[in-house]
């Protein structure tokens, strides 16, 4: 078995608040054109309770010079290989935000596959993998990628507003977009870990019907927790999702 000390995280995995000696061990998949400092506010408020681990997509900030990969399945064919050692030594949970829930569920069945199944997964604000929408805002130009991400405010305004900084995050977005907008599950045998899928009342992206979906992927426990907010509800619903976080890792 490959211990802790010989793990190295890499390019693709930040680990903010190193605890070692947690029971338990969350891995953060960031949304469309996020990054893993997203989760720097749940690590600090885990750790020392659970070892967190955030991955960190090519094209944006420290690896902003690396081609993005605009493919759910490319992405998790790569993550799968840097998250296995780190799934050997204790049990382990995966939290994903929109994009990041599909890719996570991604690693998760590729996991499964090799002998690994997780301690539960959280889908948080996308629908489930057996649902599909016909979406083509990757396609769109600039403007109107802006307008979308505005539009699911998951994008701090000042950064909008920044013209040298939107040139830098852009093609990381778009290639998130692409990725995310492309995905279409291929089928296969159902998770066995519990799942819970989690989502804003008022999210254009995922219909209570669509979260509800996600139950169809598991044949382990399945729970929908609905918040108050839209695409990005867990910003104001923080306290209540790590809430939600340190109750399933007791």
């Amino acid at each position: 078995m490959t211990t802790e000390a010989t793990v190295e995280t890499g390019a693709w995995i930040r680990r903010f608040h190193p605890a070692p000696q947690a029971a338990h061990r969350l891995v953060c998949f960031p949304h469309a054109g996020g990054s893993a400092s997203f989760y720097f506010p749940v690590s600090r408020t885990l750790a020392p309770h659970a070892d967190v681990l955030a991955i960190q997509y090519p094209g944006r900030q420290d690896r902003r010079h690396e081609p993005c990969v605009d493919s759910i399945p490319a992405l998790a064919d790569i993550l799968v290989d840097e998250l296995a050692p780190w799934c050997a030594d204790r049990p382990v949970t995966f939290f994903g935000h929109s994009m990041g829930a599909s890719l996570a569920f991604e690693v998760a069945s590729r996991l499964e596959a090799r002998g690994t199944v997780l301690h539960g997964l959280f889908a948080s604000g996308r629908r489930a993998p057996s649902t599909a929408r016909d979406e083509r805002v990757h396609l769109k130009d600039d403007n109107g990628l802006i307008a979308d991400i505005t539009r699911l405010s998951g994008t701090d305004t000042q950064v909008l507003g920044d013209p040298e900084v939107l040139r830098m995050i852009l093609p990381a977005v778009r290639a998130d977009y692409r990725a995310a907008e492309t995905y279409r599950w291929t089928g296969g045998t159902k998770l066995s870990c519990p799942v819970a899928a989690l989502t804003g009342d008022d999210d254009p992206q995922v219909t209570l019907d669509e979260a509800r979906a996600w139950g169809e992927h598991t044949s382990g426990p399945f729970d929908l927790k609905v918040f108050p907010g839209g695409h990005f509800y867990l910003n104001s619903q923080a306290a209540q999702v790590i809430a939600a976080l340190k109750d399933h890792m007791k």
